[in-house]
């Protein structure tokens, strides 16, 4: 490999939320996390040389995103990654994908209509929908008649889509994605498609991109919305962009966030970063991708060899690891607890997620601390089977 995933870079002292921040959520300092949906990797060599060239220069004054070569870069990725032709001015530029959510929600929707989203629910989406009013309404992944039936509810405005899906590493088929924009569409609700999580997709799963779904011209409001923060680890400079459909809209979204949102200069860095790794980062990316799923592939077997009874396999995409342990029948709250006082480590409870009984383990890191989240999850749910 090009690359080394397996160096350990220590990360406290650093304000990391993962490292740093362990006790605001679990009360107690000093475990080792796997939480937070970011990676313990450095990001790619090319994109941090193009980061000290560009603070090189000394002069960070006012930037605007239109200039230079960023809009082409994310072209030439969605051409070279994906196939998809997309129109470089229909792109906008916001601070982070949940921002760009939360103005979507304000331009389509009023307080106490419906947002459809898939259950598990990424935690990022309940706070937004139900922080700005509006009721947050959960269908499972897989149950397409459930997604009508709240689709068809009058007050139902939005299906808010994880594509791929976060928490459980869910790859749509074109053939979903094209159901999901004709109910939309037969029931007058906008669609939003996060893609944050797009370009981790495992070998032999393939996301289609929001934009190839609605150019035959379903529906009027929708948007993508997505970042290379996500796949390149390099959540803290911030930055995201999207694709909104129709040209009134698109500058709606653009008036609200330079005005209302006082957007007039973006982050340069995030600029930088975005460009050198759409220009320069897909080696690293597929090193990354087949890594990940060494481990997933190591989790699968220490999972099948210490609870023979969760039957788990990998995700589609991704990084974490949504892993059912109801067959345990385990009280959720006993194993964080034992999870905590024994065995030291953090990992998220399905409960954050709405769905209670299952864990989310974060495995973007070297394979070493990788084994040992693991091995002291089956450890925690073998003592609480037998006590």
């Amino acid at each position: 490999m090009a690359y080394d995933f397996d160096r350990e870079i220590d990360r406290h002292g650093t304000w990391s939320v993962q490292w740093d921040g362990i006790a605001d959520r679990f009360g107690v300092p000093d475990l080792l996390p796997f939480t937070i949906s970011d990676m313990d990797f450095a990001s790619p060599p090319e994109i941090l040389a193009a980061l000290r060239e560009r603070v090189d220069h000394g002069v960070f004054g006012y930037t605007d995103w239109r200039l230079g070569e960023f809009r082409e870069a994310i072209r030439h990725w969605y051409a070279s990654r994906y196939g998809a032709e997309i129109d470089p001015g229909a792109l906008v530029y916001a601070p982070s994908v949940l921002s760009q959510l939360s103005q979507l929600l304000q331009m389509w929707t009023d307080p106490g209509d419906g947002v459809v989203v898939h259950t598990p629910t990424y935690d990022g989406f309940r706070k937004a929908v139900t922080g700005l009013g509006r009721e947050l309404r959960g269908v499972p992944v897989g149950a397409p008649e459930a997604l009508e039936r709240e689709l068809a509810r009058p007050d139902s405005r939005m299906l808010l889509l994880c594509s791929p899906h976060n928490p459980t590493g869910r790859v749509w088929t074109a053939e979903e994605l094209t159901a999901f924009a004709e109910l939309a569409e037969r029931h007058g609700a906008a669609v939003v498609s996060d893609e944050i999580h797009a370009d981790l997709t495992t070998d032999g799963h393939r996301h289609v991109p929001w934009t190839r779904i609605a150019e035959p011209g379903r529906g009027r409001r929708w948007a993508l919305v997505t970042s290379g923060t996500k796949a390149f680890n390099f959540p803290a400079l911030s930055g995201s962009y999207g694709i909104v459909g129709d040209p009134d809209e698109r500058e709606a979204f653009v008036r609200r966030m330079e005005t209302g949102e006082g957007l007039a200069s973006p982050a340069v860095l995030s600029l930088t970063a975005h460009i050198a790794a759409y220009r320069q980062g897909a080696p690293w990316l597929d090193e990354l991708r087949g890594y990940v799923a060494g481990t997933m592939d190591m989790l699968r077997k220490r999972l099948a060899d210490g609870l023979p009874e969760v039957d788990w396999a990998p995700p589609q995409a991704g990084y974490l690891a949504w892993i059912d342990l109801r067959p345990l029948g385990i009280d959720e709250t006993r194993l964080q607890e034992e999870l905590v006082a024994v065995e030291k480590v953090a990992i998220m409870p399905g409960g954050v997620y709405g769905t209670p009984g299952f864990v989310r383990l974060n495995v973007g890191c070297p394979r070493s601390k990788a084994e040992r989240g693991v091995d002291a999850l089956v450890r925690a749910a073998n003592r609480l089977r037998t006590a």
